[in-house]
């Protein structure tokens, strides 16, 4: 089945305001720039963000929280973006932090149809509040819904025509169990090649999990902060 959409806009355009939506990547790596800047043309509003990180002021999901877009944001890591801690310490954005590895087994749970994990992270801090705690073994561990979203967008480094789809590096973090967890999964590629070209063996994502995919352009890949050391000459 052929699921290539002509591009962003369409491939975006019945996302509705009010939706969970699901957005791969860390930090400002693998994240789906053509999506994220399709759905503020889009002007949709009112959503839930479920993103590692909510980009940076300029760039990635920090576009949309400059166009108020975002109601409410599901995240592990924060700490790059102003207008968050702004919104946030206004009251105009609801957050819910969330341990890295809680986020993305429940992202890994949605995908594999369980409704529920126990985790030890959170234990005995606020992360547990109002939430059942069972004691296995004799250890602790707090029980977390696997999430609900309506979408799940990702960007791969190629993906041919059925959906199939190779991620590079770092972008191999939340990329995967996202594209696996949404109802409606839409990837946007690097490459988009014909099925047949994808060496099976390192498929990290299979076409059945995805529903509409394109190949973006005018990627910047930005990097949040860059460190080198000095070159010893």
């Amino acid at each position: 089945m052929n699921k290539v959409v002509e591009g962003a806009d369409v491939a975006v355009q019945d996302i509705h305001s009010g939706a969970t939506i699901m957005l791969g990547g860390f930090g400002l790596c693998g994240i789906p720039e053509n999506c994220i800047a399709a759905l503020v043309r889009k002007g949709v509003n009112n959503l839930t963000c479920i993103s590692n990180n909510a980009g940076v002021d300029d760039f990635g999901i920090g576009l949309m929280l400059q166009q108020k877009q975002v109601k409410k944001m599901i995240s592990s890591y924060v700490g790059e973006n102003a207008e968050f801690e702004r919104q946030l310490l206004s009251g105009e954005l609801e957050v819910e932090l969330i341990p890295q590895g809680t986020l993305a087994t429940r992202c890994m749970a949605s995908g594999y149809g369980m409704p529920a994990v126990y985790l030890l992270a959170g234990v005995g801090t606020e992360v547990a509040e109002g939430k059942e705690v069972r004691e296995f073994n004799g250890r602790p561990y707090l029980m977390e819904y696997a999430f609900d979203s309506d979408f799940a967008i990702v960007k791969a480094w190629k993906g041919d025509r059925l959906g199939n789809l190779i991620f590079k590096d770092t972008a191999r973090n939340f990329n995967p169990m996202m594209a696996m967890a949404g109802k409606i999964t839409i990837a946007e590629v690097e490459e988009l090649v014909e099925p047949g070209e994808l060496d099976p063996n390192f498929i990290h994502v299979p076409g059945i999990y995805v529903h509409r995919i394109f190949e973006g352009k005018d990627y910047e890949k930005r990097i949040e902060q860059r460190t080198v050391r000095k070159r010893n000459v």
